[in-house]
């Protein structure tokens, strides 16, 4: 059984150990030149801004760990995979690997985790309740979902604050959900990966004195996959494969979306453009921090759809789609990506604030 007082000290050591980092990281960004330069077509900020940033999230985390020392079978192989992920991150970040070669250093990390034993090995169902899944398909499930959410995480990273605070958002709601199941390992785990992407934001939101890059993102993607095998995967709900799926939702949806949109218009899966959800929230007239602040208040409900999700009955879950879906056409219709640009929901809102206005008298 954790210790309240224990997990608030971890929480404050990882995020006063990012707070204290982060800028000497920025210091030594600019001293090497490790720097993100813009460019007219997708990179919105001006001047040079250090990146790397994501080492004092690793920092803090490393901080927190190392005071509430949370064992598990499994754990020296995640401290492995994280290490592979960070020095990825580093690496791209400083000379701009190939994608081939970044994608190789995300599976060498998945690999090392499921050497360990800790893969997806059942889902649950309706109807049929849980399934146990084949072990090379197990396998194969586990090394895709981290590889997905790495980079989810990272592709989303493209406004001040947006990647730190989805990220906080998404390990909130697994903290939450590991406190109900009382998942010691998955508390402590989100409570310092919290602290330190707390402590980075300070330095992070807009207007940001230090982007997390790479290394960043695919740190706290990989961190968001592995909290959730050791909670979200494990659990007995119905429809429990979803869950961890809409934790993340605006990052999935942001990733799905440029795969099918690169696809289209016979562009490698993994060439950057400025189509993005948060750059067409920009497009449509949304200010850089109410982008980001839209897309924080998306993943907020998301999250609690998650939570909400986690213990609900069949008939109660099926409640709950029906909400996010809703809640996914809201979003599109916002930020404009629908088919037609079609808006059922916006206009029903504005129909409706029409006939609430009182009728004033001339």
């Amino acid at each position: 059984m954790w210790n309240m007082s224990e997990l608030l000290i971890a929480f404050l050591i990882s995020c006063g150990t990012a707070l204290l980092v982060t800028p000497l990281i920025i210091k030594l960004s600019f001293k090497f030149n490790i720097v993100d330069k813009p460019d007219n077509n997708r990179k919105m900020h001006k001047g040079a801004k250090p990146s790397m940033g994501g080492l004092g999230i690793f920092i803090g985390t490393a901080a927190g760990f190392w005071y509430l020392q949370p064992a598990s079978p499994e754990m020296n192989a995640i401290i492995i995979g994280a290490f592979i992920m960070l020095i990825t991150g580093i690496i791209d970040d400083i000379f701009e690997i190939r994608a081939a070669y970044k994608l190789a250093g995300q599976i060498a990390a998945a690999v090392v985790v499921v050497s360990s034993g800790l893969v997806i090995d059942k889902v649950t169902l309706p109807f049929t309740g849980t399934m146990f899944l084949n072990e090379y398909v197990g396998i194969a499930l586990t090394i895709f979902w981290i590889l997905a959410a790495s980079n989810a995480i990272n592709l989303i990273d493209g406004l001040d604050g947006l990647a730190a605070g989805v990220s906080i958002i998404a390990l909130i709601s697994i903290l939450v959900m590991a406190v109900t199941d009382f998942r010691f390992i998955v508390v402590a785990l989100c409570v310092v990966l919290i602290g330190s992407s707390l402590g980075f934001l300070f330095f992070n939101f807009h207007p940001s004195k230090i982007f997390m890059g790479d290394t960043g993102a695919l740190f706290l993607g990989y961190s968001i996959a592995v909290v959730s095998m050791l909670g979200l995967f494990k659990n007995v709900a119905f429809f429990s494969f979803i869950i961890p799926i809409i934790v993340i939702a605006i990052p999935v949806f942001d990733t799905l979306l440029a795969i099918i949109r690169r696809t289209m218009n016979h562009q490698g899966i993994a060439k950057p453009d400025n189509k993005h959800i948060h750059y067409q929230l920009m497009k449509r007239g949304y200010s850089h921090r109410a982008s980001v602040l839209i897309i924080y208040g998306f993943s907020v409900f998301f999250g609690v759809m998650a939570v909400i999700f986690n213990s609900a009955t069949l008939l109660s879950s099926l409640a709950v789609f029906a909400c996010i879906i809703a809640g996914f056409q809201l979003f599109s219709e916002i930020a404009g990506i629908t088919i037609h640009n079609r808006q059922p929901i916006l206009r029903g809102i504005r129909q409706l604030t029409k006939l609430r206005k009182p009728n004033r008298m001339k």
